[in-house]
C-alpha cells in the first residue's frame, strides 16, 4: 500500500508522514527530496516553478511509487504537488 499525503507548505504533511511511516514501520519519502538540482536553485531564489519544471520531479515520485508497489512494498510519501 502506498500512502501519499498532499497539501500546502506548513500544514504538516512531513510531520504526519514521518509519525504514520514510523507507526506502520514502513519508510517515509519526503517529496521535496526528488526535485532536481535545477528546480532547488529556482526555489532558493525565490522563481516560481514552471509546469515543465514540476513535471521531471512529479516523473520522480511516480517512478519511486511504481517501484515500491511492482516490488510488493509499501510506503508514505509526503508531497505538496499543489500549484498556485
Amino acid at each position: 500500500m502506498i500512502i501519499v499525503i498532499m497539501g500546502v507548505a506548513g500544514s504538516g504533511k512531513t510531520t504526519i508522514g514521518r509519525l504514520l511511516a514510523e507507526r506502520l514501520g514502513w519508510p517515509f519519502f519526503e517529496g521535496d527530496d526528488f526535485h532536481p538540482g535545477a528546480n532547488v536553485d529556482k526555489m532558493a531564489q525565490g522563481i516560481p516553478l514552471t509546469d515543465e519544471d514540476r513535471a521531471g520531479w512529479l516523473d520522480s515520485i511516480a517512478a519511486q511509487i511504481k517501484q515500491l508497489d511492482g516490488e510488493g512494498r509499501s510506503g508514505v510519501f509526503a508531497c505538496s504537488a499543489l500549484k498556485d
